[in-house]
């Protein structure tokens, strides 16, 4: 028989299929648990809800991903009368709970179920906020051994003008934040973002760059990262080329003084140690691929932040990951701060860019169901997709349009094939409203058939 501090020193190493035989271990030995009955699943609720951005966000996220405004709120009953609850992002996630997830886990014990990856984030998250609260334990008490009380966070934006760029780096760093994630993207002038933005930081607040490969290569690319180095600022650049390519990442990292990150798993964490591709991973996924990727980091002493992205329900889950999760030392990247109002009743809060790791039962925060209801609509058949028109400009007079085409990241692509000049100085992008003109449509209509387009 395990004893409580045997089963939670053991969980962290835990795998799927051995996690089901030490949580029955586990029950049978602590007299303190309820019985094994009260962690059977009574019901489970999904309510969809509909969210706004702050103002700033979304005149920036209504270019390219409005569709983050739909969320799941998953609640979990089980027959000790606890109810968990999770969430998940319904058009951007690592996985979304199906009707199927929902059946297989009806009337079976949490404990069990919870750690299964394939059911989706938000029902995850809930069976182990219910777990945790029938346990009367934090969920982190579920994930191992707690090494940290605070842990790092960081505040995040799409791709933005300069000027919004500057407002929102200050308003992170009014907030408590010491760390701003971004996108790189040649329709930006990032040296006039950077420009603009470290003038309202101190210097040792990071600014962070996710390129998602459209440096192309490392010759194109580094001398743009170079030029970066001098802000000091700048911290981490994340995905610069094709994370394929392990000998452009590899001259990267020799070159640069920045960090590199890229995302775990592609190409294997193995090689991308053996050939110093990168400097860090970024972590994302499921609780035991969580677990598994932060095992990997902690043998080769490599740091990774984590990508956990929603509401401040997911910002809560993530927290306890980050409490127990040694290498997890770059600040993580929730994006909770993009909206308008809060899901839980009490905020987040971070001071010297670090939150507390909560030690109160399950995720150690409360649904707002106030705002759970006043946010309720019908769930969406498919993922939203408004016509939008977005104009990129250079100060020459150059300019160019491109439309939505019905796939998420259409600009990116773009990019991706070389549609856009390269990183030119003095790049501005905006959304342009459909004012229902005829200007308007016929743009519209020949940016989304031939791809940008320059008039």
């Amino acid at each position: 028989m395990l004893n409580r501090r045997q089963f939670l020193a053991a969980s962290a190493g835990a795998t799927l299929t051995t996690w089901s035989l030490m949580s029955r271990q586990l029950l049978q030995a602590a007299d303190s648990l309820p019985s094994e009955r009260h962690f059977h699943v009574r019901d489970i609720q999904r309510t969809t809800l509909r969210l706004e951005f702050r103002p700033t966000p979304r005149r920036n996220m209504d270019r390219e991903i409005p569709h983050w405004r739909w969320a799941e709120v998953c609640e979990v009953t089980l027959e000790s009368g606890a109810v968990g609850f999770g969430e998940t992002l319904l058009f951007y996630t690592w996985g979304v709970p199906s009707d199927d997830d929902v059946a297989r886990v009806r009337g079976q014990s949490a404990i069990e179920m919870m750690w299964d990856d394939s059911l989706g984030a938000g029902l995850q998250m809930a069976l182990f906020d219910a777990v945790a609260r029938t346990a009367h334990v934090p969920v982190h008490s579920l994930l191992g051994h707690k090494h940290t009380s605070r842990t790092p966070l960081s505040w995040w934006n799409i791709d933005t003008s300069a000027e919004d760029m500057a407002s929102e780096c200050a308003e992170a760093y009014r907030q408590g934040y010491m760390s701003y994630k971004t996108k790189g993207r040649p329709w930006f002038d990032l040296k006039q973002q950077l420009d603009l933005a470290t003038k309202e930081v101190p210097e040792d607040f990071m600014i962070d760059m996710d390129f998602n490969d459209t440096l192309l290569t490392a010759e194109q690319g580094l001398p743009i990262l170079k030029d970066l180095e001098r802000y000091p600022q700048v911290d981490i650049f994340e995905t610069p080329i094709p994370q394929k390519d392990v000998a452009g990442n590899r001259a990267i990292c020799a070159a640069t003084d920045i960090n590199v990150a890229l995302h775990y798993g592609t190409p294997d964490p193995a090689t991308v140690v053996r050939e110093s591709a990168a400097d860090g991973f970024v972590v994302g996924h499921g609780a035991e691929a969580l677990m598994s990727a932060g095992r990997f980091a902690e043998e080769v002493e490599m740091p990774f932040w984590l990508q956990l992205v929603g509401s401040d329900i997911t910002a809560a889950w993530s927290l306890h990951f980050g409490g127990v999760l040694k290498q997890a030392l770059w600040p993580a990247v929730n994006c909770h701060q993009l909206y308008e109002e809060r899901l839980l009743i009490d905020p987040i809060t971070v001071s010297d860019g670090h939150a507390e790791v909560p030690d109160r039962i399950g995720l150690g925060y409360e649904l707002n169901r106030d705002a759970v209801e006043r946010f309720k609509v019908q769930k969406p058949a498919q993922r939203p997709e408004p016509q939008r028109l977005i104009e990129t400009t250079w100060p020459d007079g150059r300019t160019m349009y491109t439309a939505s085409n019905g796939t998420v990241n259409f600009m990116l692509h773009a990019a991706m094939e070389g549609k856009y000049p390269y990183f030119e100085a003095g790049a501005d992008t905006r959304l342009v409203p459909d004012d229902g003109s005829s200007r308007w449509k016929e743009l519209y209509k020949r940016a989304r058939k031939e791809g940008p387009i320059s008039v």
